[in-house]
C-alpha cells in the first residue's frame, strides 16, 4: 500500500496543475471535471496512508493530563465531525471539552480560519481537509464566526434564514446520540446535552436533566417543520455558489465583494 499512495502522489500534483490553468483560462466546465477526478484520487490517497497505520482502537487519543495530544486545528475538526454542522467557537470548545475531556479556549480559534486560508492559497488542496467558513446564502460571503469542514458538501456549509435553527437541532441530535453511546454519562457530557434540550420544547423532562432518546425524538419532530424549507434554500445558494465562486471562494467566501442573489433565492 506505500507504493500506492506514493504513485497517486504525483498523479494527484499533476491534476492540481491542471485545474489550475482550466481555471486560469476560464474553462469553468472542465475544472469542475478535473476537480471531480482530483477529490476520487485524493479519496485514495487518503485510504491508502490510512493503511499504514497500526490499528488503534479509537480515532481521537485520549488526552494527557494538561492538555490534549492533537494539535488545535485537529480538535477543530474532532469536534465539527461530532456536530457534524458549522458551529461558532464557543460551542466548539463546548464540545470538544465536554466530550474529548480536552481544555480548547475559544478565544485561540478566532484566527483559525485566516490561517487555514493562507495556507489554501498558497497550495490549494495540499492538506486533507481545512477549516473553512459558513458562507451566507444571501451574499456567499463568510459567515461571521462559523467555522466548517472543506469535505463537507457545499450545502452544508451555507447558512440561510433558517439554518442556525436547523443546524442546532441537527447538532442537538447528533450529541444526543453521542451521549447515548457511552457506557456512562459524566457531568460534562450531561451539561452538555443540557445546554441543547433546554432550547428544545418537549427535550427535557426537568430543569437540568435531559435524555438522549427524548432530546433526540423532539429535535427530529422539529426539523421535519423546517428542514425541507432550509434545503432548498441551501441548494439554491450552493448552486449559485458553483457558478460564481472559485475554489477558494467556496470554502472562504468573498469578503471583498459580495455575489448578488439570484432572483430563485
Amino acid at each position: 500500500m506505500a507504493d500506492s499512495a506514493e504513485e497517486l502522489e504525483p498523479q494527484i500534483e499533476a491534476l492540481r496543475a491542471e485545474v489550475r490553468r482550466a481555471m486560469a483560462a476560464g474553462d469553468r466546465p472542465r475544472a469542475r471535471a478535473l476537480r471531480a477526478r482530483l477529490r476520487a484520487l485524493e479519496d485514495a490517497w487518503d485510504e491508502a496512508v490510512e493503511s499504514l497505520a497500526p490499528d488503534a482502537p479509537a480515532a481521537i487519543p485520549a488526552p494527557r493530563e494538561g492538555g490534549s495530544l492533537l494539535p488545535l486545528r485537529e480538535q477543530v475538526h474532532g469536534a465539527l465531525t461530532l456536530l457534524t454542522v458549522p458551529a461558532a467557537p464557543k460551542l466548539i470548545a463546548q464540545v470538544y471539552n465536554a466530550c474529548f475531556g480536552g481544555d480548547i479556549n475559544s478565544a485561540k480559534l478566532t484566527s483559525l480560519r485566516r490561517d487555514e486560508e493562507r495556507s489554501f492559497r498558497a497550495s490549494p488542496f495540499s492538506r486533507p481537509y481545512y477549516l473553512c467558513a459558513a458562507l451566507t446564502a444571501d451574499r456567499l460571503a463568510p459567515g461571521r464566526g462559523l467555522l466548517a469542514i472543506s469535505t463537507w458538501p457545499l450545502e452544508r456549509r451555507i447558512v440561510g434564514a433558517l439554518s442556525p435553527r436547523v443546524d442546532f437541532l441537527t447538532a442537538a441530535v447528533s450529541i444526543a446520540e453521542h451521549v447515548d453511546r457511552l457506557p456512562d454519562t459524566d457531568r460534562a457530557t450531561a451539561r452538555l446535552l443540557w445546554l441543547f434540550a433546554e432550547n428544545i420544547p418537549g427535550a427535557a423532562d426537568g430543569i437540568g436533566s435531559a435524555k438522549p432518546d427524548t432530546v433526540i425524538r423532539a429535535a427530529r419532530a422539529e426539523l421535519q417543520t423546517h428542514e425541507p424549507a432550509d434545503r432548498s434554500h441551501r441548494e439554491a445558494a450552493a448552486a449559485r455558489a458553483r457558478a460564481q465562486l472559485d475554489d477558494a471562494g467556496q470554502l472562504f467566501g468573498n469578503p471583498l465583494r459580495a455575489v448578488a442573489a439570484g432572483t430563485d433565492s
